[in-house]
């Protein structure tokens, strides 16, 4: 597979096999995140890789904040172990973070850096024949979900990943052409 065949297949996977991820699956994974680019060699990026009882923890942090929405105690805590389940069951999930720098310019570098190693991530598990799943959102704040990912002090989570071997495959969603997003400058 090529680069652009590579870029143009990738999904995101909702569903997965229930085939384990191998630690050396996913430790090419991240060698191939950190070959991105990054401004001033910072490195910022740390990768938190969750097992099930980690998985689980976060999941409940998430499953906590959909539970608020639900007036039923027992349907609020239904939905809570539903959530939790579910993130415990996942084949491999990663937790990417981003170190927290004093100066607001390089901690914007940082950001779009860790970004970068994310899309190499993303598209070296395609090129495996894993499929991923990335997930942003407010639950990266929460004390709780920080605690379930192991993230120190001074770093922010940036996105969870979900990783396994895809039960199917979307289709492609339509997207606007480049020639419709460009501006040519004289």
């Amino acid at each position: 597979m090529d680069a652009f065949e590579t870029i143009t297949g990738r999904r995101s996977i909702r569903e997965f096999t229930g085939r384990e991820v191998t630690r050396e699956e996913i430790e090419r994974l991240l060698d191939a995140a950190v070959q991105a680019p990054n401004h001033r060699m910072t490195q910022p990026w740390r990768f938190h890789v969750l097992g099930p009882e980690a998985r689980r923890a976060y999941g409940a942090a998430l499953g906590a904040r959909k539970a608020k929405r639900v007036e039923d105690p027992e349907a609020a805590k239904a939905v809570l172990e539903k959530v939790a389940e579910r993130h415990a069951s996942l084949p491999a999930m990663l937790a990417v973070g981003v170190v927290l720098d004093g100066n607001p310019e390089i901690r914007e570098e940082d950001y779009a850096a860790a970004y970068m190693a994310i899309q190499n991530l993303l598209l070296a598990a395609h090129a495996l024949g894993l499929g991923t799943h990335i997930k942003t959102g407010a639950v990266m704040d929460d004390p709780r979900s920080r605690d379930a990912a192991g993230i120190p002090d001074g770093e922010r989570i940036v996105a969870t990943i979900e990783i396994g071997e895809p039960a199917e495959t979307p289709e492609p969603k339509a997207r606007a052409s480049a020639a419709e997003l460009t501006t040519w400058l004289p």
